[in-house]
């Protein structure tokens, strides 16, 4: 392998951190031109709709960190051929899922709006919205294959460059359609569909060095039960793990609601915090997963030290400025969030939660990325089920006792514990690769 170097992380980890900060502008965009219309209802359908999809479409997320891992140790392998044959294997499970969905649209629509009902000027509107939308389902979920890819083999450039185009393409057919054409719910539903398969085209084209040779259709490699067999146990780890994760956020949530409006309110904005930060440090998880990826396929565990220790440094100084950032900007976001005055207090008497998460939480991202690097998916599922036990025991003792600040507390408490059990495990990650 190449040296890994602080100037190589930041080229793969930049692009990352770039293409993320695309992603809330599209969503501000989708609310702003439906907002031109004058009327709360179709804000209301653009931000249901979009949340609907994206519980659905999140599910898959395992594709793309067990597609970024099983490439990366390929690609550090140097076969090209198996690193075609997992593209294709993971593409084939995000169009057949993408077709599934919408085969099944009925009823994931009718169940949706039971667990969220709406009014039914709302419901009507989100519904034309997602009968459009979920067109998309194919080339949304086999997008999660191709970015996976591209980051494995550093090709994280190409990641940006298909974000831009997305949301770029996004957003002007978003004007065009709504406020030039007059469509409504239904042109930003039809902006996003062009966007998502002008995507997945560019993203294949992105991709052809994965085609070249005609490794794609070698079919009794891509069909080959032992790396299939392989495939699924790791992507089911990561699908357990995530699934898991995501339900001591929404557990977070929820228990929020007990202290009141004011303080759920609070809390919620206080979470985009959160969100800022998962921008932020994904970049250098990111790089983690690439390189110790393939330090594993090139079988050297001092590669495999070296890459997790550089990508960490970043990873913590990255989470350093963003703890002061918030520390020092946060009461100026916080008033750019909401303008309701009790909102605004309350958030800032727990400001210092958020200003602490990126420090506290820098280690569960970062093993995070080392180890779908390594593909030690087992190991992140049973780490994540140690750490979710000692976060339900937090949760039933700290908020009794000190309240939203006790919720907080537990919050950071799931945060060490998720590091502190993947740093007992780490040591596997460096066995793999002997």
């Amino acid at each position: 392998m190449a040296e890994i170097t602080h100037r190589r992380v930041l080229k793969i980890a930049l692009p990352i951190v770039l293409s993320n900060a695309t992603v809330p502008l599209l969503g501000a965009v989708d609310t702003g031109v439906v907002g031109q219309m004058g009327q709360a209802a179709p804000i209301g359908a653009v931000g249901v709709g979009a949340v609907v999809l994206a519980s659905i479409y999140w599910i898959f997320g395992f594709l793309r960190m067990g597609t970024s891992g099983l490439v990366a140790q390929s690609h550090g392998a140097k076969d090209p051929a198996e690193t075609g044959a997992i593209l294709m294997r993971a593409l084939m499970i995000g169009i057949t899922a993408g077709i599934v969905f919408i085969l099944s649209q009925v009823l994931l629509f009718r169940a949706a709006f039971w667990l969220a009902p709406a009014s039914d000027e709302v419901e009507a509107l989100t519904r034309g919205y997602l009968a459009i939308r979920i067109w998309g389902a194919p080339a949304t979920i086999a997008l999660y294959a191709v970015t996976g890819w591209l980051i494995a083999v550093e090709r994280t450039k190409s990641v940006l460059v298909l974000q831009l185009w997305m949301n770029g393409l996004n957003i002007g057919l978003d004007f065009l359609f709504v406020l030039g054409f007059g469509w409504g719910v239904e042109g930003v539903a039809v902006a996003t569909l062009i966007a998502e398969w002008s995507g997945l085209a560019l993203g294949l084209w992105l991709c052809r060095p994965a085609f070249a040779g005609g490794q794609w259709c070698d079919w009794a490699r891509v069909f080959d039960r032992v790396r299939i067999v392989r495939m699924m146990k790791v992507n089911g780890d990561i699908m357990i793990r995530s699934v898991i994760l995501q339900a001591s956020f929404t557990t977070f949530v929820f228990w929020g609601a007990h202290f009141g409006d004011v303080t759920l309110a609070a809390n919620q904005v206080l979470l985009q915090f959160l969100e800022i930060t998962a921008f932020g440090l994904d970049g250098f998880a990111f790089a983690a997963e690439s390189l110790v990826g393939q330090a594993v396929g090139a079988r050297s565990a001092f590669t495999v030290r070296r890459a997790s220790v550089v990508t960490s440094q970043w990873g913590v100084g990255g989470a350093v400025a963003l703890g002061l950032f918030f520390w020092l900007a946060g009461p100026v976001l916080i008033d750019l969030m909401t303008t309701e005055p009790d909102v605004r207090a309350t958030a800032r008497g727990y400001l210092i939660w958020v200003a602490m998460a990126p420090v506290v939480g820098v280690a569960s991202w970062m093993f995070d990325g080392i180890f779908i690097g390594a593909t030690l998916s087992r190991e992140m599922r049973n780490a994540m089920l140690v750490s979710v036990a000692i976060y339900v025991v937090a949760l039933m003792t700290l908020p009794g006792a000190f309240g939203n600040h006790g919720l907080w507390a537990a919050l950071m408490v799931l945060n060490v514990a998720r590091g502190v059990t993947m740093a007992l495990r780490y040591r596997r990650a460096e066995e793999v690769a002997a």
